[in-house]
């Protein structure tokens, strides 16, 4: 697993509870570093009690920048690392941190687009809006919900880029202190006008089953409809990662000493195949029976994207070319997803003698 630490350049308080944190990447990493919009990060965030915790947070800067990287981070009553981020990091530190994944991104940047975000929601959208609008021909409308004015996100960046674009770009907000929570159908009235358009989705659960009803009541079909979806990452790739290099050291110093090492039955060799397409490189690898497709990967030497290794974020998604795999777990993608082709590494075992993958 890449895993890169990285200096806080950085903190700006974008609202009373919300702060930006810019990266700075050096130059030997930027390849590394390269990302789409509507990507994430995923942060190791010390702890006390467990030695880190681990937490994914949407880019909201521009590829298109070359600047520094930069999330938005937002308190959340219970939430230890937000409260911790948000409390303590300051310029100069230093954060370990995984390399950019996810598919919340737009295929096209020269479509129209109907963008709804929902609080800390709009992070990926701002760097999905700024990219259609700065290196596509694409007209936006965000839909943007929130607790009152004083808890809008990146409110002056929104009103200059509507005064920079506007005959492509229209903000509308919806503030629950003026307006009351925004129902499916408040939503569907507001969407009406803009229903041809290709729909990205971020917010709060509840804000974003209130998006997908009001998109299914106006004929929009799931493919249409793209939703960032976020889940509590069950192990921490961090610790585990060092547990990983922990065993690794010891098999090492017991075999230097001639000691006993238990070691797993390897998976049966039945000849299959998979091939990878990744960072502009095909390779072709076998692949054992009953290997997960993840573990194969990075046992070769490829550096595939991944976080959580339990099948409940989308970090290490590709698209299935050719042959067919089986999920182990899926907590993530839908039948949509599946339907498209969209497979996670981390949980795919193989069912066909060959197996074509893709990252690109």
């Amino acid at each position: 697993m890449s895993i890169h630490r990285l200096l806080v350049a950085k903190v700006v308080a974008e609202t009373h509870d919300a702060h930006s944190i810019e990266f700075e990447v050096p130059a030997e990493l930027a390849s590394s570093f390269t990302y789409k919009p509507g990507q994430f990060l995923t942060l190791r965030v010390p702890s006390e009690r467990t030695g880190s915790v681990a937490r994914c947070y949407s880019l909201c800067s521009a590829p298109h920048d070359d600047g520094p990287l930069r999330v938005a981070v937002k308190r959340t009553a219970d939430g230890y690392a937000s409260n911790w981020l948000c409390d303590n990091a300051t310029p100069g530190m230093e954060i370990d941190v995984l390399v950019p994944a996810g598919i919340f991104t737009p295929k096209s940047v020269d479509v129209d687009m109907l963008l709804f975000a929902g609080g800390s929601g709009v992070t990926p959208i701002l760097s999905i809006l700024r990219t259609v609008l700065e290196t596509g021909s694409g007209s936006v409308t965000l839909i943007y919900a929130n607790r009152d004015a004083q808890s809008v996100i990146f409110a002056s960046a929104l009103a200059e880029l509507t005064r920079t674009y506007p005959d492509r770009l229209a903000v509308i907000h919806w503030l629950e202190s003026v307006q009351g929570l925004p129902s499916a159908a408040n939503l569907a009235t507001l969407a009406a006008p803009y229903v041809d358009r290709e729909v990205f989705v971020c917010g709060p659960g509840p804000f974003m089953d209130a998006v997908s009803e009001a998109m299914t009541g106006l004929g929009k079909g799931r493919r249409e409809v793209h939703i960032e979806k976020f889940r509590s990452l069950p192990r921490n790739p961090f610790e585990v990662e060092a547990a990983q290099e922990e065993a690794e050291e010891r098999a090492a110093i017991a075999e230097a000493e001639d000691l006993p090492v238990a070691v797993a039955p390897a998976p049966a060799d039945d000849g299959g195949t998979v091939t990878v397409e990744l960072d502009g490189k095909t390779t072709e690898l076998a692949w054992p029976a009953e290997k997960k497709l993840l573990d194969v990967m990075l046992a070769a030497g490829i550096e595939a994207p991944y976080s959580c290794r339990e099948g409940a974020c989308s970090a290490c998604a590709c698209r299935l070319v050719d042959g067919e795999v089986e999920l182990a777990h899926n907590e993530v993608l839908d039948q949509e997803d599946l339907d498209d082709g969209l497979i996670l590494a981390c949980q795919s075992m193989r069912r066909s003698a060959a197996v074509h993958i893709t990252y690109e």
